[in-house]
């Protein structure tokens, strides 16, 4: 019985605001796109599904981290990165999936899990594992990230979407300015939870703001918001081969 009653959150408690939002936010949003699968043509339904099972994972990890959050007044650090580890990498996929009218191979889908998972994993290291080198492994992390914008601002991905054109070309545009901007959010926390960044840690541009709100912030907008060019890219392109 104990497992099923749910922590109390403070009625100042903004952090555990944020984790609460974040939740319900992610299950309408997987609501939404599941509903949604029939709306459009076969060849988008997979990429509608996969922007629901993104939100639906985080959906869930939400709901445990705020109640890590409300027992415990910790960043539920461990469950962040399990989220993040399925989340971020079919993120990924979402380029290919989009690309693949235009070619798109699964080496491009596999190299951007790749680099996505190697992001994540020494991130982890940096930021979980006492002792370790924070800036050297977020370092490496960064590295991994700044690989990915290269793949698709500059590399097989955006020669793949400027081929396609159209819908496809706007959308793998959108996508782009989430992963430099949207995904910048991160390191940014990472940076201000760990030690060893120049006098980063706990301060964010000369505020006081615990890491986990900026990373709720992120997930909240750049997941849905994910999903949500995906969902329009889907209904533009069904629309105009109806009018066809």
């Amino acid at each position: 019985m104990n497992s099923l009653l749910i922590s109390k959150l403070a009625t100042d408690d903004y952090v555990g605001f944020t984790f609460f939002v974040g939740c319900m936010a992610m299950m309408a949003a997987s609501v939404f796109f599941f509903f949604s699968l029939n709306s459009f043509d076969k060849k988008w339904r997979t990429s509608i599904l996969v922007s629901g099972l993104i939100t639906f994972i985080a959906a869930v990890h939400y709901y445990y981290m705020r109640d890590y959050w409300a027992e415990n007044g910790e960043s539920p650090t461990f469950f962040r990165y399990v989220d993040w580890i399925l989340t971020v990498p079919l993120m990924c996929v979402e380029f290919y999936l989009i690309l693949k009218v235009a070619g798109a191979t699964k080496k491009l889908m596999w190299t951007l899990i790749g680099a996505s998972v190697v992001m994540l994993v020494t991130g982890y290291w940096g930021e979980a594992v006492p002792g370790s080198n924070s800036a050297l492994w977020g370092g490496i992390s960064g590295a991994a990230y700044f690989y990915i914008v290269y793949l698709i601002f500059f590399g097989e991905a955006k020669a793949l979407a400027m081929e396609a054109g159209g819908h496809v070309l706007n959308a793998h545009n959108i996508l782009c300015k989430f992963v430099l901007i949207g995904w910048a959010i991160y390191p940014l926390g990472y940076m201000a939870g760990t030690a060893g960044w120049y006098g980063a840690e706990g301060v964010l541009f000369g505020m006081n703001l615990d890491m986990d709100v900026i990373y709720n912030i992120g997930d909240a907008i750049n997941k849905i918001g994910f999903g949500l060019v995906v969902y329009s890219l889907a209904a533009n392109s069904s629309a105009s081969s109806q009018a066809a």
